[in-house]
């Protein structure tokens, strides 16, 4: 399982898991098993409109057709980036700029189905030699599909890790927010990792600025915003 990386409109990254071919191809199983039952349950339907004439006939049966032929465009709309079958598996459509998808996203995606899954499942061959496990509608859209069964440990999250008797420097860190708690804290992580100072130093002028400090009562850029992700889980934990 390949992993994929996604900027941010915060430009932090993000890393996930790409869903690998496997799990892609028995998603889809699962909805053309859905879709086949639709079809043989509206097949006993048919009969009653045996009277009709010929045009009405097929215009009915085009009207019924048409939960299969949008079943997939309909369900991601609906269940961000979701099917029935994708939800099984815990995978789901996202864009690879850390934007939500759209429904023209999704669209395109539909709309290239025919050349990935009805010319010889072209799109199962091309995931296979591509790192993010796209397909060809993955590919226009600027779309992959992830997997979300990752293990999510406390550094996924806000949360920090405290001691007994921890005791806070900075009370005004209650004007962040929780979004901006993630943003600092997964800026922070991926700074410190890169040893991208220049990050760091701009990350602490920004929480300054935020929060309205004068100056900052520890040396280092590391030692502050660590502080600073200790002390907002210590005031929001206790309020």
């Amino acid at each position: 399982m390949s992993e994929l990386q996604i900027n941010t409109t915060q430009n932090v990254k993000i890393s996930f898991n790409a869903a690998g071919g496997g799990e892609r191809l028995l998603a889809f199983v699962i909805d053309n098993a859905i879709k086949i039952g639709y079809m043989l349950l509206l097949s006993y339907t048919v009969g009653a409109y045996q009277n009709m004439d010929q045009w009405s006939q097929i215009a009915i049966n085009t009207v019924l057709s048409f939960p299969v032929m949008f079943y997939t465009l309909a369900l991601e709309s609906f269940l961000q980036g979701q099917t029935i079958g994708k939800r099984l598996l815990k995978i789901k459509v996202v864009k690879i700029d850390g934007y939500q998808a759209t429904f023209s996203d999704y669209a395109v995606r539909w709309f290239f189905r025919v050349v990935d899954v009805y010319i010889f499942g072209l799109g199962f061959f091309v995931m296979l030699f591509n790192k993010k496990t796209q397909r060809l509608g993955d590919m226009a859209a600027g779309t992959a599909v992830i997997a979300l069964k990752d293990k999510v440990t406390i550094k996924h999250t806000i949360l920090e890790n405290l001691s007994e008797g921890y005791k806070p420097t900075y009370p005004t860190v209650i004007k962040l927010s929780d979004n901006d708690a993630r943003i600092i804290k997964e800026t922070f992580i991926n700074a410190k990792a890169s040893n991208d100072y220049l990050t760091l130093i701009k990350l602490r002028s920004k929480i300054m600025s935020v929060m309205e400090l004068k100056s900052m009562k520890h040396k280092s850029d590391i030692e502050f915003i660590d502080a600073i992700l200790k002390d907002y889980n210590f005031y929001t934990q206790n309020m």
